[in-house]
């Protein structure tokens, strides 16, 4: 991957809807290659799909809750139904496995308290778990989507 590539990632992550010609005027190519390039970065996977970000507030998900899970069998079979189950349920935005004093880690977004209430006791009947902690967010101070990209 050279400088052109990435600056080519750093346009198309900010606004994947400019057209081929605004991203190879932005980097100083001409369509054909610039449109080759982008080609290229969707195969081999570095693009993985374009996307809309919506406002979760315009859209009734008015609530985000920050939430950590310690479970008690760590057992692989077990681990990989928990994090199909988990990562099947639509309200979770990110799921990570993670090192340290918990098993996993995640970002849910409901409507409001009672919606978050019922995406917890489903959470819980996937198997049993050690702890859950959730800690509800006041505010979005920031939250970006962009790879801060060298070029």
């Amino acid at each position: 991957m050279d400088m052109i590539d990435k600056r080519i990632l750093r346009i198309v992550q900010k606004d994947p809807r400019l057209s081929i010609g605004e991203i190879a005027t932005q980097v100083g190519l001409s369509q054909t290659p610039c449109w080759k390039r982008l080609q290229r970065l969707d195969a081999t996977g570095v693009i993985k799909r374009r996307i809309a970000l919506l406002d979760p507030a315009k859209i009734g998900l008015e609530l985000t809750v920050l939430v950590t899970i310690e479970v008690r069998d760590h057992a692989g079979k077990a681990l990989a139904r928990f994090a199909a189950e988990v990562a099947a349920m639509d309200e979770v935005m990110d799921f990570h496995r993670s090192a340290g004093d918990v098993d996993y880690f995640m970002r849910v977004v409901v409507p409001d308290a009672a919606a978050f209430d019922a995406f917890y006791k489903r959470l819980i009947e996937t198997m049993p778990l050690k702890k859950v902690t959730s800690r509800f967010a006041l505010e979005n101070i920031k939250s970006e989507t962009a790879f801060p990209i060298d070029c």
